[in-house]
């Protein structure tokens, strides 16, 4: 069964060809990296016109590179939740024309809830992998859950504040890298000289049972070490040194020490829900962050002292992508969980 994906709940354009659930066809993924760079951050105006502008040589490709043409497909997939809203209108737009045209059966599929199923890509099925717990780490999510199948799956914590994948960028910004800022903090602390015992930053906890994250505080006080603490306002207060100067070996150290500290909150919260589901035997992660260097090394020493297997996204499909989305779709249709033309976006809603 030939499965089209289709991904537009971000700045990503993307399609893909999945057949059988697991095995790519074809993945094409047009990024706005460039588009949005001069502000900083993804802008959803321009954001919605590049999909419109992209959508349709992108499923194009996509179908090229597979070998197929659009008699071949036998469903479609697409991501309608979450996301921002005028790119999502364009992925759920197209897909609802296309199942519609072809006659073939139209899916929903959770964007998050993908980023779990991209591990398992190009991979045969396997009975080990269930129950598992699930880590899915990207500019707007940072939550752990307990996975039953791919279809089935259950909250357990998530952020209350910032994603890490948007801490990263929030810090990049106050050290003055560019955007994207997640790769060029990863780049800037695996560099030479790189101390990441520069600054003790704080690794939140919460509380002692939570698996819930926060990054809030990290970014803060990440903040106070690259501009110093605000002045005192109160009478005959103590007022703080002003903040060392800025030199590239402190700027190396700083990104290091923070992406130890992230990285250590995230690994934490993952010891918690192996102590509280012992039974689960695998990990499964996705989400753009889960490309960090740091993070793929510490879960891998994290999954080897606690015997459980690791299975982290290919870097290609770390990012958002449309094979995630088709794979899992393939899975939903499976289970009897088909759309009609009335499917809506809906920009809030997760997993």
């Amino acid at each position: 069964m030939f499965t089209l994906g289709i991904e537009t709940s971000c700045d990503e354009t993307a399609a893909a060809v999945v057949e059988d659930a697991r095995f790519v066809r074809s993945s094409v993924v047009a990024s706005q990296d460039d588009l949005h760079a001069e502000y900083g951050g993804v802008v959803p105006e321009l954001a919605g016109r590049a999909h419109v502008e992209k959508i349709i040589p992108i499923l194009r490709k996509a179908l090229r590179d597979a070998g197929l043409s659009w008699q071949g497909l036998d469903a479609v997939a697409v991501g309608h939740r979450p996301g921002l809203i005028g790119s999502l209108l364009v992925g759920v737009s197209a897909a609802k024309a296309i199942a519609w045209s072809l006659g073939v059966p139209l899916v929903g599929v959770d964007h998050v809830q993908a980023h779990l199923f991209a591990p398992l890509l190009e991979h045969e099925r396997e009975t080990d992998e269930f129950p598992a717990l699930g880590l899915v780490v990207s500019g707007g999510h940072t939550s752990l859950y307990r996975v039953e199948g791919p279809t089935s799956l259950a909250r357990l914590g998530g952020t209350i504040d910032d994603a890490v994948g948007e801490v990263y960028d929030k810090v990049a910004t106050i050290l003055g890298l560019p955007y994207p800022g997640g790769p060029r903090i990863d780049a800037l602390a695996r560099e030479p000289g790189a101390d990441d015992r520069m600054v003790d930053f704080p690794v939140s906890r919460l509380g002692r049972d939570s698996l819930d994250f926060s990054f809030s505080g990290l970014k803060t006080a990440v903040l106070y070490e690259v501009r110093g603490k605000p002045a005192s306002t109160r009478p005959g207060k103590p007022q703080p040194d002003p903040a060392p100067p800025m030199t590239e070996e402190r700027r190396r150290g700083i990104a290091a020490s923070f992406q130890r500290a992230a990285i250590r909150a995230v690994t934490l919260k993952l010891g918690r829900a192996l102590d509280a589901n012992p039974e689960c035997r695998a990990l499964l992660v996705g989400g753009g962050v889960s490309a960090n260097s740091r993070l793929r090394a510490d879960l891998a020493g994290l999954c080897a002292r606690r015997g459980v297997s690791l299975r982290l996204a290919e870097p290609r499909y770390c990012v958002d992508n449309a094979a995630m989305i088709a794979g899992l779709g393939a899975h939903l249709l499976e289970a009897g969980e088909v759309a009609d033309l009335s499917l809506s976006p809906v920009p809030t809603t997760a997993c």
